[in-house]
């Protein structure tokens, strides 16, 4: 496979703050890959300085074996983490202008955004200004104009950040359907773990500037360990630090087992206990589960 992305040895300070050590990983032709990190940890600035927008101080950040210059932008869209918008402008006239600057036709640029109002229900939203559209309706509205092009290569900072599961889920299967129908390449980087587990091949994590997770995402998984147990339940969950250490949601949680402590003996613990359990499965961690973990240990 193709490298779409390719970032070796990447390092970036400002001023005394380093922010990037020395990044290196790539991303590949026609996968998802997902970059993952707490705020302030260098996605945003890996991502600028990949696209030319701030110089590396050391290191190559290449996009489709050059470095990026803006007469690529035919076959890219680029999310920035920053929205911006043209308020006072129309849509459907934004859209086609946004489009155009990507070196589409008037036509082709119309027809696509039609298409894409149609798909995330804002067409008849086409003649009304920009500033009258809710500020999650405005962020469809960016990301059409991300997408308008139907690029090779997306480049996502926190594209679902601000919008509600419903709209959450629509974003997601617009990638996904990019992904299939067209193989385009997605680098997006989020904190929402579900959406990586959804949608995503592979990952980076990067933690104080240093890459501390990278690779296939099932493989990351079962590198945490497969006797993770996953519980569904009602009632009020009975904690023991004899037996397991646990995180718990609503409804919902993931034990690990003591050393030495069996899985027959936590279920008879909880079979025992006032919780009523819908569903009982052992596994491997959630992506959710290692971020909090790996975003905790001590480096």
């Amino acid at each position: 496979m193709e490298k779409a992305i390719e970032i070796l040895n990447f390092k970036k300070a400002f001023g005394k703050n380093v922010v990037i050590e020395d990044l290196s990983f790539d991303v590949l032709e026609g996968e998802v890959f997902a970059f993952l990190g707490a705020n302030g940890s260098g996605k945003t600035t890996t991502i600028r300085a990949l696209l030319n927008i701030i110089p590396p101080d050391a290191g190559t950040l290449k996009v489709y074996g050059k470095k990026y210059a803006p007469s690529m932008s035919s076959v890219l869209g680029y999310l920035p983490e920053e929205r911006g918008l043209y308020i006072n402008s129309k849509v459907l006239e934004t859209m086609i202008y946004m489009g155009q600057l990507k070196d589409m036709s008037y036509q082709d640029a119309k027809k696509n955004a039609l298409e894409y109002l149609e798909r995330i229900d804002l067409a008849d939203k086409a003649d009304f200004k920009i500033k009258q559209l809710s500020s999650g309706q405005q962020q469809k509205i960016q990301l059409g104009i991300t997408v308008i092009n139907k690029p090779k290569l997306l480049i996502l900072d926190e594209p679902t950040k601000g919008l509600d599961p419903v709209n959450r889920n629509l974003m997601l299967e617009i990638f996904m359907e990019l992904n299939k129908n067209q193989q385009t390449t997605i680098l997006f980087s989020t904190h929402q773990m579900e959406e990586a587990e959804k949608i995503a091949n592979r990952l980076i994590m990067i933690k104080n500037g240093d890459k501390v997770l990278y690779g296939d995402i099932d493989e990351v998984k079962r590198s945490f360990g497969t006797n993770i147990i996953h519980i569904t339940y009602t009632g009020k969950f009975p904690l023991d630090k004899d037996l397991y250490d646990a995180k718990v949601e609503t409804n919902y949680a993931e034990l690990t087992p003591k050393k030495g402590i069996s899985t027959d003996k936590i279920m008879r613990h909880l079979i025992d206990s006032d919780i009523e359990i819908h569903e009982f499965q052992i596994g491997v961690p959630s992506l959710n589960e290692i971020f909090i973990k790996v975003s905790n240990d001590e480096k």
